[in-house]
């Protein structure tokens, strides 16, 4: 006989998947932080167990919340990512002429890494589980190539040069990144200039080989590109 059911059983559950999904979320952000003082304080080699300690818990329940160690450095990977792309953003979108924005872009790149220089370093390095910072150059080159292919776009240019640009910048800055943090050879204000330079130089040099004059992007300079920075902001 058929038997009317009960609500579904998703109805009651939903809350508490939902409070279970937050706390994991929780629980995983403390981990990353734990894992990031860690890191700062005993090297890029830091254990598991290291981290683990510095979090106050066993490995066991830092495993149930990262199945190995590869996992907690994509995360702490992801955190990184989340760092610099707020910081340099937040650099690049000021009203400024475009070289100075790059300038700061740089500045503000090397400042935040020189924050953490043993987790960043641990995040260029190469790692046999794969690159932890893989996703988040990704993403910083996705955001990257947004705003060179509006300039381009705005300023007539061929915007399909926007893409690999873009990684090329976010190669350059990885790889300068670890050489400062493991040499530092020179200040950080110095290696700043040197690579703004560089980059403002391969930017402009490659756009005037399209027609295309960045300084329009200044301001007080064209006004058809007053809409870009509102729209590289959403």
């Amino acid at each position: 006989m058929y038997r009317r059911s009960h609500a579904p059983p998703h109805v009651k559950s939903d809350g508490r998947t939902t409070r279970w999904d937050e706390h994991r979320a929780g629980r995983r952000a403390d981990f990353v932080q734990a894992a990031i003082r860690a890191i700062d304080r005993l090297g890029p080699d830091a254990s598991v167990a290291d981290i683990a300690a510095e979090a106050g818990v066993s490995k066991p329940v830092l495993y149930r919340y990262f199945t190995d160690k590869s996992e907690l450095h994509a995360a702490v990977g992801a955190w990184g990512t989340d760092l610099v792309l707020e910081r340099v953003m937040a650099s690049v979108l000021v009203p400024a002429p475009a070289r100075d924005r790059v300038t700061a872009g740089v500045q503000a790149y090397l400042d935040t890494i020189a924050e953490h220089p043993q987790a960043f370093l641990l995040l260029t390095r190469q790692h046999a589980g794969g690159d932890p910072l893989a996703p988040g150059k990704d993403q910083i080159a996705a955001k990257l190539t947004r705003l060179l292919g509006d300039a381009l776009r705005v300023l007539g240019g061929d915007a399909g040069a926007a893409e690999p640009w873009a990684h090329a910048i976010v190669g350059l800055g990885s790889s300068v990144g670890q050489w400062w943090l493991e040499r530092r050879t020179m200040s950080r204000a110095a290696a700043a200039s040197y690579l703004g330079e560089f980059i403002w130089h391969a930017l402009s040099g490659a756009a005037a080989e399209h027609g295309v004059d960045l300084s329009a992007l200044d301001p007080g300079g064209d006004d058809n590109v007053r809409p870009l920075r509102r729209e590289a902001e959403q």
